[in-house]
C-alpha cells in the first residue's frame, strides 16, 4: 500500500454494521437512514400522471389536480423546489366526476375529461343534473412554465349558470421534503401580489434565493384571491368557453398574451420533443402490444432528455430523480447506444465538463472521479443534503470509460473520444491513486464522513450488502460489479489509446486489464456458491450470497468463459429468475423480501445489463427468456411503461406482476432496457472502421415473429433491415440503405 493510500484509507468514515430495518433506498439512502423516500402511500395505486421539461417535471392525480399532501410529490416542480403544492378544479364547489385521463403518446400533453355531479342547493333541491356540464382540462410544461386549458360546454338543453372555482397554494418545498426528510427551520413566505389576472407567490429561503410562482389567468376571473381564481358563466346550450392559466416558476414569461402564447408553446414544445426522437431508430413489429411498448420507451426517454451546453441528458427518473445522475446517465446511454448514440456524446460531455478536480470530503470528490448527482434546491445549496454537486459514486467513472469506448466503437468518431481523452486519463488516474485504497487491485468505496452514501453501487440502500448470515459488510467494500466495470475501463482505453496511435499506454492498459481478470477470478468466484461472491468486505472476507450482481461479470467480459455457463445457471435458477426478471438476490438468501428495495426486487436495466452479458457468451435463449420476461411484465402496466424495479414475486398464471410503492415512473434506465435486450438477443453490433453492421447469432424471443428495423444509422448512412424468426434463428433482410454500409451476419 502506497502513502497515499494509506491516508485515504485512514480517512474513510467506517460503515455502520449489523441489521437493521428495511428501507427505501435509491440514489441517495444512506445507513443514516436521512435520505429515505418514505412510503405511506403506493404511487402506483395513486396513478399519478407526470410532466417533463427541462429542469421542471409535474405529478398531478388523475382528475389533473395536485392535492397538497406534504409527502407525496404532487405538485408542479422546478430545479427541486415545489412551485405549486396545490391545484383543483371545482364546479359549483364541488369536485367534478373523471371521465377520463389521458397521455399523448409523445408525452407532451395530458388530458382530463369531466363532468358535473348532481348538484344540490342548501334546502337538498337538485339544480344540476350530473353529465351536463363538460369539462376538458389541457395541460403541458414548456421553459419553466404549467400551461392549461380549460374547455367549459354545455350539453343541456337550455341555458346554465356555471361557477369554476381554481384553487392553489404553493409551500415551496424542497423536493427532499416531499420525500420524507424533515427540516428543523424554513425561510419566510411572503405577502402574496394580486393583479387583476395574475397572483403571484414569493419565498426567500435560507439559502437567499428568492423564489417565485407567477399563476396567469384569461379571462379576467371574476373573483381572485391569494389562493382561489373564480369564474362565473351563463353558458348557452351547447355553448363553449376557455379559461386558459399559466404557472411560471422563476422564469419569467415570453410578453405575449396567454391565450397565444398557450398555442405557441404547445407548438415549440411538440416541435422540440419530435426533433429530438427523430434521431432514434424505429422499431416495428408483429407484436402490436411490443410496438406500444417500444414507442412508449422512446417517448420517455426523450421526455426524460434534458439539453445542457454539452448536449442532450437523460434525467434518471420522475418524481424523485429527474436531475443528472452519473450513473444512470451513463448505463441509460448504453441501453440506447444502437439507437441513438448523440446520447452518449452528450452524458460523456457532461460529465467530463463537471468531472472532479479536487479533494472535498463532504462531497466525496477525487481528481478524476465522475459526478454521481447535481441538486439544486435550498437543502442542497445550505449542505443540509449532500448533493448539490456530489461524487458518491464508486462506479460512474469506470463506466465512464467504458462508455467512451463503446461510443468510439458504434460511432468511429475519434475526434469528439480525442477531446474527452485528457478526461479519460484522469478517471484512469483515479481509479489507480483513489478507487484501489488499500493497493491490493481491487476498487473499493467508502464515505469520506457520515454525511455522505454508505453504500456507493447501485445497489446503495443501506442493507443491500451483506453476509450469508446476515450481517452487513464492513467497508470498505469491493463490490463484483465495480471490478468488472474496471476491467472493461481498462479494455476500453486500451482500445481507444490504440486509435490515438499511443501503442505504450495501450499495451500497459491490457496489461491491467489482464491482471485484474485473473485476480478477481481467483478472489470473487466461489465454486461452491457456484458463482462470484457479492463483494469484499473491509476484511477481504467475502459476501458469499446470490446476487444479480455477479451476471454484470459477463456484461463486460471479465468472466473467464469457463465460469460463464456456472453464473448463468446460477442466475437462471428457480430462487434468482422469478419469471418477470432475475432478482436482486435470490430467494434462498437470508435477508430476501420480494418488496424491498434491493434484496428480492426485479430491476429492468439490471437485467437488460445481465441479458446482454449472456449474450456476449453466446447464451441467446437466456437472454431471451429474460426479455420475455420483462416484456410480460409490462403488458400489465399502465401506459406500457416499466417501472423503475418490481417486486420479486414468483410469476403465477394469468396474474400481473407485484408493483413497488414508491417507484418512479418513467425513469430512464427501465425505459431503455427493452431496447437493449433487443439489441442483445439479435446480437446487433457496429465496426465503422469496416462499414459494417454485425448481427452475431440473431434470435427472435418467443414473443416476436418479425422485427423492421428502420434508420440505423452509421456514419452518413443509415439502414433499414427486416428480422423474420426461421426455426431457432432469425433472418435478415435489407430493405434500404443509404451511404456504403454492409450487413454481416455470423451464424
Amino acid at each position: 500500500m502506497s502513502e497515499e493510500q494509506e491516508k485515504i484509507a485512514v480517512e474513510i468514515a467506517p460503515q455502520e454494521t449489523g441489521p437493521g430495518n428495511v428501507i427505501q433506498g435509491g440514489p441517495e439512502a444512506n445507513g443514516d437512514d436521512k435520505f429515505f423516500i418514505a412510503a405511506n402511500d403506493s404511487l402506483q395505486e395513486q396513478r399519478f400522471s407526470t410532466l417533463k421539461n427541462g429542469d421542471t417535471f409535474a405529478v398531478f392525480d388523475q382528475h389533473g389536480d395536485a392535492l397538497n399532501m406534504r409527502s407525496t410529490p404532487q405538485g408542479i416542480f422546478y430545479r427541486d423546489t415545489r412551485h405549486l403544492s396545490l391545484f383543483q378544479l371545482l364546479i359549483e364547489g364541488t369536485r367534478p366526476i373523471l371521465l377520463s385521463s389521458t397521455m399523448r403518446e409523445d408525452n407532451t400533453t395530458l388530458t382530463c375529461d369531466l363532468t358535473n355531479p348532481d348538484i344540490f342547493d342548501e334546502d337538498g333541491r337538485m339544480v344540476l343534473e350530473h353529465d351536463l356540464i363538460h369539462v376538458r382540462r389541457s395541460r403541458f410544461l414548456w421553459q419553466g412554465a404549467c400551461y392549461e386549458r380549460l374547455l367549459i360546454r354545455n350539453f343541456d338543453d337550455q341555458q346554465r349558470k356555471i361557477s369554476l372555482n381554481l384553487r392553489f397554494e404553493v409551500d415551496f418545498a424542497d423536493l427532499f421534503e416531499t420525500r420524507g426528510t424533515r427540516r428543523k427551520k424554513h425561510g419566510v413566505h411572503h405577502a402574496p401580489t394580486i393583479d387583476k389576472d395574475r397572483v403571484t407567490l414569493s419565498y426567500t429561503g435560507l439559502d437567499e434565493r428568492h423564489r417565485k410562482t407567477i399563476l396567469q389567468f384569461d379571462p379576467i376571473p371574476t373573483k381572485l384571491v391569494a389562493n382561489e381564481a373564480d369564474y362565473e358563466f351563463t353558458l348557452n346550450k351547447k355553448e363553449a368557453r376557455a379559461v386558459f392559466v399559466a404557472v411560471e416558476c422563476d422564469e419569467p414569461g415570453c410578453g405575449i398574451p396567454l391565450r397565444k402564447s398557450f398555442f405557441s408553446a404547445l407548438r415549440e414544445a411538440r416541435r422540440t420533443l419530435a426533433r429530438l426522437s427523430s434521431r432514434a431508430s424505429v422499431i416495428v413489429s408483429s407484436n402490436d402490444i411490443f410496438n406500444e411498448t417500444a414507442r412508449r420507451s422512446i417517448a420517455d426517454l426523450y421526455t426524460l432528455t434534458t439539453l445542457t451546453p454539452q448536449g442532450a441528458y437523460p434525467y434518471a427518473g420522475i418524481p424523485w430523480f429527474s436531475t443528472v445522475f452519473g450513473r444512470d446517465g451513463l448505463i441509460t446511454a448504453f441501453e440506447m447506444l444502437w439507437v441513438d448514440p448523440t446520447i452518449a456524446h452528450g452524458v460523456l460531455m457532461y460529465l467530463a465538463a463537471n468531472q472532479a478536480t479536487e479533494i472535498d470530503p463532504a462531497a466525496d470528490a477525487e481528481p478524476g472521479k465522475i459526478l454521481h448527482e447535481v441538486r439544486q434546491g435550498e437543502m442542497a445549496e445550505l449542505g443540509e443534503v449532500p448533493f448539490k454537486r456530489y461524487y458518491g459514486s464508486i462506479d460512474s467513472t469506470p463506466l465512464f470509460v467504458m462508455l467512451a469506448g463503446e461510443y468510439l466503437q458504434r460511432t468511429g468518431d475519434l475526434r469528439s473520444i480525442a477531446q474527452l481523452w485528457p478526461h479519460i486519463e484522469a478517471a484512469l488516474s483515479w481509479i489507480t491513486h483513489y478507487g484501489d485504497r488499500d493497493g491490493d487491485g481491487f476498487v473499493e468505496y467508502g464515505r469520506r464522513t457520515k454525511e455522505g452514501l454508505a453504500n456507493q453501487g447501485w445497489k446503495d440502500s443501506h442493507d443491500s450488502v451483506f453476509h450469508a448470515d446476515g450481517q452487513l459488510a464492513i467497508g470498505p467494500i469491493a463490490l463484483v460489479e465495480v471490478q468488472a466495470y474496471v476491467y472493461g475501463a481498462w479494455r476500453a482505453a486500451a482500445a481507444i489509446a490504440q486509435q490515438l496511435g499511443r501503442v505504450n499506454q495501450a499495451g500497459g492498459y491490457t496489461k491491467r486489464a489482464e491482471e485484474l481478470r485473473w485476480n478477481f477470478d481467483r478472489r470473487f468466484f466461489d465454486e461452491n456458491l457456484g458463482t462470484y461472491v457479492l463483494a469484499l468486505d473491509g476484511e477481504k472476507n467475502p459476501c458469499r450470497v446470490h446476487t444479480s450482481n455477479a451476471g454484470h461479470a459477463l456484461w463486460t467480459e471479465i468472466a473467464y468463459p469457463e465460469r460463464a455457463e456456472a453464473v448463468v445457471r446460477s442466475l437462471m435458477g428457480t430462487t434468482s429468475f422469478c419469471g418477470w426478471g432475475i432478482r436482486t438476490a435470490a430467494s434462498s438468501e437470508i435477508r430476501y423480501n420480494p418488496i424491498s428495495y434491493h434484496n428480492g426486487s426485479v430491476w429492468p436495466h439490471d437485467n437488460a445489463l445481465i441479458a446482454a452479458g449472456f449474450a456476449r457468451y453466446h447464451f441467446h435463449k437466456e437472454a431471451s427468456r429474460i426479455f420475455e420476461g420483462v416484456f410480460a411484465a409490462s403488458t400489465y402496466i399502465d401506459l406500457r411503461r416499466l417501472p423503475e424495479l418490481l417486486c420479486g414475486f414468483p410469476r403465477q398464471r394469468a396474474q400481473g406482476p407485484t408493483f413497488y410503492p414508491v417507484a418512479c415512473m418513467p425513469q430512464a434506465w427501465a425505459a431503455a432496457s427493452m431496447l437493449y435486450m433487443l439489441q442483445s438477443c439479435i446480437g446487433l453490433s457496429f465496426s465503422p472502421e469496416n462499414g459494417q453492421i454485425i448481427f452475431n447469432r440473431p434470435i427472435l424471443p418467443s414473443f416476436l415473429d418479425e422485427v423492421l428495423l428502420y434508420n440505423i444509422s452509421m456514419g452518413d448512412g443509415a439502414i433499414d433491415l427486416s428480422l423474420r424468426r426461421s426455426r431457432s434463428k432469425a433472418v435478415i433482410e435489407v430493405m434500404q440503405h443509404k451511404g456504403n454500409i454492409r450487413v454481416l451476419t455470423i451464424t
